[in-house]
């Protein structure tokens, strides 16, 4: 048989878009004599729509979209994910599901057993979880129809930081006892730095335990925070890869099941080298956010340090240099170089930047705060007012030029509250909220593979927030490679503070940068969308409670 896997970038409750591009697809498959053509996990609606599944006429239009795309399946099959409704008067109202579709019509519909509620995932709020066990047969194919968590059933130790099985169920052993000859799993996984890796050993480990050929059809593109690589492939009875589609990319590929285990391999990529997976994430889902939104052109304040250099050097990538606009506001503690910096940065990349001096409005605003502060010593509050000027510049010039402002704050900095609340957090959308500052690092090192972009000294430069004198963010923070290890171990690791000690860390560091993390939970609850590239980012990810004891 042969089935085409269709890789494809829908938008959340974009129905005409997301049917255009299904049916779009069922013809190529049709013209390219496939006999089934699979898309993934919520094709219709997009995932995760969240509560708009709450509303009963969201839930309608999915239903009259798969049928419209049903009377385009005819002379081939399609397998399209698509919320359910459940009829019977127990339990979730609705099923995530699969629907298998030929001759004009849905003919079978298969629901999805694991409902993830994990991280990111929160599937049980709206799903009720399938509890009935059915081959799907087609053309003489009995096939294992499964929808993405389903094959997770046992997940690796290292990524989900838990012993033993996850589930207390699996659907393939209740499938494999029907005599499958073929998997399909249809999915919705978003990226992590880490995901491919992972994934790849979940599938292969699936098709060599059930000595079975495995095809899984993943989404790509950019959901807000979620972006999806895709990364969908067939895999032989032997776990070897013989069908890879491009990361990151559409695209529609056709395989021949019958010559799946004669087919040469696919080497693994190199999955420790993560940086140029974050930075084709990333502006992935800069061009995403952009692009289904409506939005057309960016600003941000350029300081001439390293977070707002990556972020305007990957949003010229991302948008074309012609749709950034950016922002110079030094004040008197700014370093002619930093000045510098930032303008070599804007000429090497083509944008446009204005230069607004900030000293002036500082000065206004201590004076207007002299009665009322008489007697006190200058602190952290003089250094929020400049940062609070240049948010409200930024906004100003937002508003202005309808420019949308990045957010260029690291997940080193959120972590500890490293920031000033409507100063440098201002921004709709965080582009480096989930890097941490030493992979900013190597993510400016990785711009500049080909010649140099962001100046030499902007990377090189010990860094600094330039609110006082001889600044440095080494006086208030350990170095970040050390600070870095320690929040990697508390925010992805999960690890206690004992835990982390015990590894060799020193004491009283690992004291004090817990705290900073769980005392500025506060500060994390306010930020705009964090693009997610790690396995447990701030926002959706990780909810922990504001006011609670440590």
């Amino acid at each position: 048989m042969k089935i085409a896997l269709a890789q494809l970038n829908y938008i959340v409750s974009h129905f005409d878009y997301n049917k255009g591009l299904i049916i779009d697809a069922i013809n190529k498959a049709k013209a390219n004599k496939a006999d089934l053509i699979v898309f993934s996990e919520m094709s219709v609606c997009g995932y995760m729509p969240h509560d708009l599944l709450e509303q009963h006429d969201f839930i309608v239009r999915c239903q009259n979209y798969i049928t419209e795309i049903a009377q385009h399946c005819n002379g081939i099959a399609a397998i399209v994910g698509a919320p359910t409704i459940n009829k019977s008067a127990k339990g979730k109202k609705l099923f995530n599901s699969a629907c298998f579709i030929s001759n004009g019509k849905i003919q079978e519909i298969r629901n999805k057993t694991l409902l993830p509620t994990y991280d990111i995932f929160d599937e049980y709020r709206y799903f009720e979880p399938n509890d009935k066990f059915e081959i799907l047969e087609y053309n003489g194919t009995r096939i294992a129809l499964t929808i993405c968590e389903d094959l997770w059933d046992k997940q690796p130790i290292a990524y989900v930081q838990a012993k033993g099985q996850l589930y207390k169920n699996s659907p393939m052993e209740q499938l494999i006892k029907q005599k499958p000859d073929i998997i399909i799993n249809i999915a919705a996984s978003p990226f992590s730095y880490n995901q491919g890796k992972v994934r790849r050993q979940v599938l292969r480990e699936n098709a060599i335990k059930y000595n079975l050929p495995l095809i899984y059809v993943n989404q790509v593109g950019g959901n807000t925070e979620l972006i999806f690589d895709g990364d969908s492939k067939a895999i032989n009875s032997k776990g070897e890869v013989v069908c890879q589609l491009p990361v990151f990319e559409s695209d529609i590929q056709i395989i021949d099941t019958a010559k799946l285990n004669s087919t040469t391999p696919i080497p693994a990529v190199d999955e420790d080298n993560y940086i140029p997976r974050i930075h084709k994430a990333l502006i992935t889902g800069i061009k995403d956010y952009f692009t289904k939104m409506g939005f057309k052109t960016a600003t941000l304040g350029l300081s001439g340090g390293i977070d707002s250099a990556v972020v305007v050097a990957l949003a010229a990538e991302a948008l074309g240099a012609e749709n950034v606009r950016v922002l110079l506001m030094p004040s008197k503690y700014s370093s002619d170089h930093s000045v510098n910096d930032a303008v070599e940065l804007a000429q090497n990349l083509g944008i446009k930047y204005d230069t607004v001096p900030i000293q002036p409005i500082v000065d206004s605003f201590e004076l207007s705060l002299t009665k009322v502060f008489e007697g006190m010593e200058p602190d952290v509050t003089e250094e929020n007012i400049q940062a609070r000027v240049r948010g409200t510049l930024m906004m100003a010039m937002s508003n202005k030029y309808r420019n949308i402002l990045f957010n260029t704050s690291n997940k080193s900095e959120a972590a500890v509250g490293y920031s000033t609340m409507y100063g440098d957090m201002n921004g709709a959308f965080s582009v480096l909220g989930d890097v941490y500052k030493t992979d900013v690092f190597k993510l400016a090192r990785y711009i500049n593979r080909n010649g140099e972009i962001i100046p030499e000294n902007s990377i090189i430069k010990p860094p600094s927030a330039e609110l006082r004198p001889n600044q440095k963010d080494s006086d208030s923070l350990p170095d970040y490679d050390l600070l870095d290890a320690i929040l990697f171990q508390y925010i992805e690791q999960k690890m206690s503070e004992s835990e982390i000690i015990e590894m060799g860390y020193n004491e009283a560091v690992v004291r004090k940068t817990l705290r900073l993390v769980n005392i500025n939970e506060y500060k994390r609850f306010q930020t705009p969308p964090i693009l997610r590239v790690s396995s447990k980012a701030f926002g959706f990810g990780r909810r922990m409670p504001l006011v609670a004891k440590y």
